[in-house]
């Protein structure tokens, strides 16, 4: 099943997400299958279950190409839930974001470069990764969703978010729709 995405504005995003209690069901496996519809339909590189209107800290990424985001490198299709990033190191990277609950604008983002995290698949069996890159930036994105933070939140500049056709002609601009 696709799913509606929802919109920024619609309050539902900024609540936090409650912890996934039970694990392998069959109810979460539906979730998790109707979440990579949703996701792949949508042409996105990650989806939290919030954008969707359910309130539990899972979010699913991953891709091999991705044509809203033509130079990201391959990120592991990966189902995390209740997750902990840490980050490794100070350093941070800016880099343009984009997401399917603020279509067709895009803003430059800082995010730590690198970071650690940790968490669930859907049989509770513990995920523990380190990542960097636009592995790290993925994830980093979609479980702020789950504490109720949307990209344009994080951005430092706001002469650096637009609309993708404007700051990316070069880009289908319905990409991002």
């Amino acid at each position: 099943m696709i799913y509606p995405i929802l919109k920024m504005g619609d309050q539902r995003l900024l609540r936090i997400a409650e912890q996934v209690q039970d694990f392998d069901t069959a109810e979460l496996h539906q979730l998790i299958a109707d979440m990579f519809e949703t996701m792949q339909d949508a042409n996105g590189a990650g989806l939290a279950a919030p954008q969707i209107g359910v309130n539990l800290q899972l979010v699913i990424f991953g891709f091999k190409k991705n044509s809203r985001y033509p130079d990201a490198p391959n990120v592991p299709e990966t189902v995390l839930i209740n997750p902990i990033i840490t980050p490794i190191g100070s350093e941070t990277d800016d880099a343009w974001e984009g997401c399917l609950s603020v279509p067709g604008m895009r803003g430059l983002v800082p995010r730590w470069s690198s970071v650690s995290y940790r968490g669930f698949d859907q049989y509770g069996q513990e995920i523990v990764r380190e990542v960097n890159g636009f592995h790290a930036r993925v994830v980093q994105h979609e479980c702020d969703h789950l504490n109720g933070i949307l990209y344009p939140m994080r951005i430092k500049d706001l002469t650096k978010f637009g609309y993708t056709e404007i700051l990316f002609p070069e880009l289908d601009a319905t990409l991002d729709d």
